[in-house]
């Protein structure tokens, strides 16, 4: 069947209704959604029971650059900087030299095993070489997994910010297969520009929205997550235009705004929640239409001999050596590479290599399918078993609550005061967004002229205003007082 845009909707709506559906039961079979995304696109495709036709690598590639700004924006969004400040050597160190050495490693296993020259080898190695955020993301916060001190930022961490560099590898390695007459050295000077412009744009572009979202005062709360959208999309462009890294770019962005004081935070927050899952669910079915079952059959045997070489030597490798400036005990270490997953992202760096026509692009291409394939069944399945083998986690009474998690609770608090703001505090006349309030604390009304009134970020603090303000406990109501300029505390 041909897509036309007479059944698109009707084909996508019922694809995306089948995923959701079948999403529900699949770990009750100890089955990660994301294969059952792949599953159900391979299905509908061209060789399954669908028999919907779609080879368009270019279309593919779109979808999967769109989809990859907002599960990498979310993930930004979510993640508590608190939690990420004290590892952040160690996932620096695992998003940059631990991709260069898995990327070098596993090449070099391919150019022994395969007839792959050694530039296609690094280039097949470069592109599953970053563990994949949409597969980490999803599958860690389904299972809800509850992990030690520090190890699920980390993981978290380094997912989200390692494609950046993947990304460099695969289009530095992709350029010396077409250009063989270039060296390697030709790689640093890409690599320095990606990853300085990306970095200042991310944090450029970060503090700029946080004005934009903070000053434009729309008359609309439901433009707000509309607006993000749109400064996301912005900063991604304009980063890759200037010849920066997109990809690191709205992910350092959204880290900076997951963190600040923003209006209709929660609202964002929500909306982006399920815009990440829309668009994993959209990129793995798009991107089982484009791969062709029969294809696949012949390099299940190398396929499979490169995944577990990727999984149990080159992953581990890279993790270990990377680490070793740094404590940390070496179970946690044996985690941090199992929970080395690929998912869509190498998935989409292989289409550049269809669309640059190199020789061996298909080939390449089934090769990278059937790895991420392999690395989801055996380690998106084995997440949890792992964990209690080597004794990392938790149980999940004693799980600690992330921020974002805290914030989009409905009903977390317990404390409540009435306060008053006399006419010479210093809040008078500014926004609530810009008191920089407690977030273990919410202002649930304002009393006002004998009016009471459901304040949002955008309200303006007018003196004799009453704060009715909610707290999760005493130690949050003082907070509060400390922000409002008011010495007087009871704690009665």
């Amino acid at each position: 069947m041909n897509l036309t845009i007479e059944n698109i909707l009707l084909v996508g709506s019922i694809l995306l209704l089948i995923s959701i559906i079948a999403g529900k039961t699949s770990y009750k079979f100890g089955v990660p959604t994301l294969v059952l995304f792949l599953g159900i696109g391979m299905l509908a495709g061209e060789d399954g029971i669908g028999g919907i036709s779609f080879n368009d690598p270019q279309l593919a590639q779109l979808i999967g650059i769109i989809s990859l700004n907002f599960i990498l924006f979310s993930g930004g969004l979510d993640t508590d900087w608190k939690a990420v400040k004290p590892i952040m050597k160690e996932g620096f160190a695992l998003s940059t030299l631990g991709v260069l050495l898995t990327a070098v490693g596993l090449g070099t296993f391919v150019y022994y095993v395969t007839d792959f020259t050694i530039y296609e080898s690094l280039l097949l190695g470069s592109i599953v070489s970053s563990t994949d955020a949409a597969a980490v993301f999803s599958i860690l916060r389904s299972k809800n997994l509850a992990l030690r001190t520090n190890l699920r930022p980390t993981l978290e961490m380094e997912s989200g910010s390692n494609d950046p560099m993947a990304y460099v590898l695969t289009i530095a390695f992709l350029g010396l297969v077409i250009n063989q007459d270039k060296g390697l050295a030709s790689m640093i000077p890409l690599f320095f520009q990606q990853m300085i412009i990306g970095t200042i744009a991310g944090f450029g572009f970060g503090k700029l929205s946080k004005i934009i979202i903070n000053k434009i005062n729309l008359d609309f709360e439901g433009l707000y997550p509309v607006l993000v959208i749109a400064l996301m999309f912005i900063t991604f462009s304009v980063t890759d235009f200037v010849g920066g890294n997109g990809f690191l770019a709205i992910y350092i962005c959204a880290l900076f705004l997951g963190n600040q004081y923003l209006i209709h935070k929660k609202t964002i927050l929500k909306m982006y929640d399920g815009l990440a899952w829309l668009m994993q669910i959209v990129l793995f079915l798009t991107l089982g239409l484009l791969v062709f079952p029969s294809q696949i059959v012949p390099v299940i045997g190398i396929g499979l001999l490169i995944s577990l070489f990727l999984i149990f030597v080159a992953r581990p490798a890279a993790v270990f050596i990377s680490l070793i400036p740094f404590r940390m005990k070496l179970r946690r270490r044996f985690y941090i590479s199992w929970v080395g997953l690929r998912g869509a992202v190498p998935i989409v760096f292989a289409t550049y290599p269809l669309l640059a026509g190199i020789d061996k692009a298909n080939m390449i291409f089934n090769i990278v399918f059937f790895i991420s394939l392999t690395s989801i069944l055996i380690q998106g399945t084995t997440l949890s078993i792992v964990a209690k083998w080597l004794k990392v986690s938790i149980p999940a009474a004693e799980k600690i609550r992330t921020p974002s998690e805290k914030f989009l609770e409905e009903h977390p608090k317990t404390e409540m005061r009435e306060i008053g703001i006399a006419s010479g505090n210093k809040v008078v006349g500014k926004k609530i967004v810009e008191i920089e309030f407690p977030k273990t604390a919410i202002i649930a009304m304002i009393k006002r002229d004998e009016k009471y009134i459901t304040p949002n970020g955008s309200t303006v603090i007018n003196a004799d205003d009453v704060l009715i303000v909610l707290s999760e406990n005493k130690k949050g109501i003082k907070k509060v007082y400390k922000a409002l300029n008011i010495l007087e505390f009871s704690a009665a």
